[in-house]
């Protein structure tokens, strides 16, 4: 299939241009890391919120902490403010190679009201997130003493005043930063009533050899440390398992193959007038035939195509090493940016394959392409973000970066989606039909219930679902909680796995819907290899209620919300994977026999 030169051009220099863009990493206020003793050096307060709710984040001095002398905000890329990132300068001022022993930091009495905001916090299990020359800092900001069936008006508050820093530098840059909460320097709020307070802190730096270039891999190598040799095993066994099932089944279905081959030869052989085609070749004359909703077919193929176009690019970037942890927004803005790149993609194909399949308005087909995944995407968006904003957390996005996201999707997605729906409608691609499609369809013969397409669908997700069920949970500890998740190589080949195991179920169940003489197998094959989307939301599922913790209505609506989104664009992309497979097994068997 011919591709536009032009569309694909601009393509491949724009996300060329971003992938320079986006691999030097995010850079601090010190922009080459480099310090003198006593130089100040950037700590940044980020946000705050429950353990378990990852989503439900607040500002760092939504809880009434010391504040500093001048409170600065800094200025955040796109991808940051998407990943809910709200950086001010931070209490503690940890000077280059200047130690310090419990310096106070300052002394306040809080309020019922604060101490009623710290018993609240305390009681969700709060944590704090700081960046120290782009380096990671968090701890819990209290305890709780809660001892087995006692009752909560039993339980005693206890809020950390102390922490010490531990800071390694190698010549004049620091390489790790490690805080630890005093245990014993604690404040007991069990009683709602005004206290004094007195927040210190200490200060200890420690030369060490570790080159900067390598000061992010402890949080690589720390990821998953107690299941990784679980996570290897689960996985090289689910790789096998699918493995010699597609390979068991392919064998099955080449010698089925073969053996029709050889019958349809020799009934062409024979001449017999009398002899009645029976099977997949019987229906040659309607198995061509356009399917119902080609506009909408059209367009969930333009969609489901650039999603996997996306997939693979984000793929691309994860294995060059460019989501490094806490490389802070990298993957909100490659996410961000790919998909506003891709969308001349979706127009294009969307728009070619409907001008095969005969359609005429053109226009409308591309607006449904547009929408088909950015419209419902966009009104859980619209939810969810209302409710971050009556919460009044940083998940909210901010006026500012609504309008921008609105001016990218007026001024770059839509004007890519029209070119890419004008070159493909200027294409001028013929489907290729091996066969000629009667002017009647011919009856469907009524069938069995678990030929029918939920059940069709049931055993086409299962098979490449079992292939990605143990990679879920890594991926959803990342994604839903505090892991960190940096294998992307295995990520990949099971990606592959998912990909070859979803054409391959695909193909066999319309090959055995062709047996049976239903020549509707257009939008069976769409959904039946796009069903393991539903099966993933299903995991959400079991996660949501036996893997994790998360609580409270914002978290589950965000949860739920978002993995609808994600789900949906599976369904389409490997709705897609499942056609096209099943398209080129349908012209292959049709283009071996001869059909009158």
């Amino acid at each position: 299939m011919e591709k536009p030169s032009g569309v694909t051009f601009i393509l491949v220099i724009s996300i060329s241009l971003y992938l320079l863009t986006i691999i030097r990493g995010v850079q601090s206020d010190a922009s080459d890391h480099r310090y003198h003793a006593g130089d100040p050096v950037p700590l940044y307060a980020n946000k705050v919120g429950p353990f378990h709710n990852p989503s439900e984040t607040y500002r760092y001095y939504d809880l009434p902490f010391c504040l500093p002398e001048k409170l600065k905000e800094k200025k955040e890329a796109l991808g940051e403010v998407l990943n809910g990132d709200r950086l001010v300068s931070g209490p503690y001022p940890l000077d280059f190679l200047v130690d310090r022993e419990s310096e106070v930091l300052c002394r306040k009495k809080l309020s019922k009201q604060e101490v009623a905001q710290f018993r609240k916090a305390l009681d969700k299990d709060y944590y704090f997130q700081m960046y120290y020359d782009d380096l990671p800092i968090w701890g819990l900001i209290g305890r709780v003493d809660r001892e087995e069936k006692a009752d909560p008006s039993d339980y005693r508050y206890y809020l950390y005043q102390h922490i010490q820093f531990d800071i390694l530098y190698n010549k004049d840059r620091v390489i790790e930063i490690n805080s630890m909460m005093d245990p014993h320097s604690v404040l007991d709020l069990t009683e709602n009533k005004e206290v004094d307070a007195e927040f210190s802190y200490t200060v200890k730096w420690k030369e060490t050899d570790i080159p900067f270039e390598k000061r992010m891999d402890k949080f690589s190598q720390s990821s998953f440390p107690h299941h990784l040799e679980i996570h290897w095993f689960s996985i090289i066994n689910s790789c096998v398992t699918v493995l010699l099932l597609t390979g068991f089944l392919a064998t099955i279905l080449m010698r089925v193959l073969k053996n029709d081959f050889i019958k349809y030869t020799h009934d062409e052989e024979s001449s017999m007038d009398d002899q009645e085609e029976t099977g997949w070749k019987y229906i040659h004359g309607d198995v061509f035939r356009f399917p119902k909703n080609k506009s909408l077919f059209s367009a969930a193929i333009g969609s489901g195509t650039q999603l996997f176009t996306l997939t693979v690019f984000i793929f691309i970037l994860a294995i060059v090493g460019v989501f490094y942890p806490y490389n802070r927004g990298a993957l909100f803005t490659a996410l961000l940016v790919i998909f506003v790149l891709t969308s001349g993609i979706a127009g294009y194909t969307a728009t070619s394959f409907y001008f095969q399949l005969e359609g005429k308005n053109w226009v409308r087909n591309l607006l449904l392409t547009g929408s088909l995944f950015c419209g419902p995407l966009l009104v859980t968006f619209c939810f969810l973000n209302s409710v971050a904003i009556a919460y009044n957390s940083t998940a909210a996005l901010p006026f500012g970066t609504i309008v921008v996201i609105i001016l990218i999707w007026t001024l770059i997605t839509s004007p890519l989606l029209v070119l890419g729906g004008i070159a493909g409608k200027n294409s001028k691609i013929e489907f290729q039909a091996p066969c000629r499609t009667t002017k009647y369809p011919r009856e469907i013969p009524e069938l069995p219930w678990y030929r029918s397409t939920v059940p069709q669908m049931a055993m086409a997700g299962f098979l490449p679902f079992s292939a990605i069920y143990v990679e879920l949970y890594y991926i959803f500890a990342s994604v839903w909680g505090h892991k960190i998740y940096t294998i992307y190589s295995i990520l990949f080949i099971v990606f592959i796995i998912l990909l070859i195991v979803t054409a391959f179920i695909t193909v066999a169940l319309i090959y055995f819907q062709l047996t049976a003489e239903d020549h509707e197998w257009w939008w069976r094959s769409f959904l039946c290899g796009g069903s393991t989307g539903i099966f993933i939301y299903g995991y959400c599922l079991y996660y949501y209620y036996a893997r994790s913790d998360m609580s409270g209505f914002m978290q589950i609506s965000f949860f739920f919300g978002y993995m609808a989104c994600i789900c949906y664009g599976f369904f389409l992309m490997l709705g897609t994977v499942g056609f096209r497979a099943a398209l080129l097994f349908v012209r292959h068997i049709y283009r071996s026999i001869k059909c009158e």
